[in-house]
């Protein structure tokens, strides 16, 4: 247990201190990183997640919640999943004890299930379908019609499918998104996203060039 906790810890140590000094590295050797209006087309150093972060500290610092999910706003409707994430799981506890034998049901995770999606910005839904894909697969699957191999390989599985994640995030980055190294020039090189309304405001009355009124 003690060497276990120390080997996180030095884990820990190292991650962080290779995360850091790589963004520090990123920040100060790549011009105009983050401004997507000056970097040059196709540049994958844009960093959406950022974005996302940014536009979330707007919403909630600066525009207020009053402007978003009130009658003023444009998204009030959302308001309802208070009520339903309140009574989500109540479906899963009135099921578990109608059918007591089925220890399946017990497994569901409303909070997690509802509460999981908050981290999809600005990721696709793809992520969560090839996820549910491989973690129904192997865990419900696989557990069921082979334990002794779940059992001795299922967390070495684990480990390399992060593993494998890595590596083709770099393989990927060299072959398709580098065309100044080895990589093709393809439409996903190109800086918008092929929706020519996805910068429209979406606020009720506001005029804007090429963009409908709402």
């Amino acid at each position: 247990f003690f060497f276990c906790n120390n080997l996180q810890l030095v884990g820990t140590i190292v991650a962080s201190s290779v995360y850091f000094g790589t963004s520090w590295w990123l920040l100060t050797t790549i011009e105009h990183i983050c401004d997507p209006s000056k970097l040059p087309v196709g540049s994958p150093w844009t960093c959406p997640g950022d974005d996302v972060f940014y536009n979330a500290s707007i919403i909630w610092g600066v525009i207020g919640p009053l402007r978003m999910f009130t009658d003023k706003g444009v998204y009030p409707e959302l308001n309802w999943f208070f009520l339903i994430g309140l009574l989500a799981p109540v479906p899963v506890w009135l099921l578990s004890k109608q059918f007591p034998n089925q220890r399946w049901i017990k497994l569901i995770n409303m909070p997690i299930i509802l509460g999981a999606t908050g981290y999809m910005p600005p990721a696709r839904a793809v992520n969560y379908l090839t996820w549910l894909t491989v973690g129904i697969f192997f865990n419900f699957y696989v557990f069921r019609k082979y334990k002794g191999w779940w059992a001795r390989h299922n967390y070495i599985l684990s480990a390399a499918l992060d593993a494998g994640v890595a590596f083709t995030a770099v393989l990927l980055y060299f072959i398709l998104q580098s065309k100044d190294i080895m990589g093709p020039n393809w439409w996903g090189l190109q800086a918008d996203d092929h929706c020519p309304l996805a910068t429209c405001p979406t606020a009720p009355g506001i005029v804007a060039k090429g963009c409908p009124v709402l």
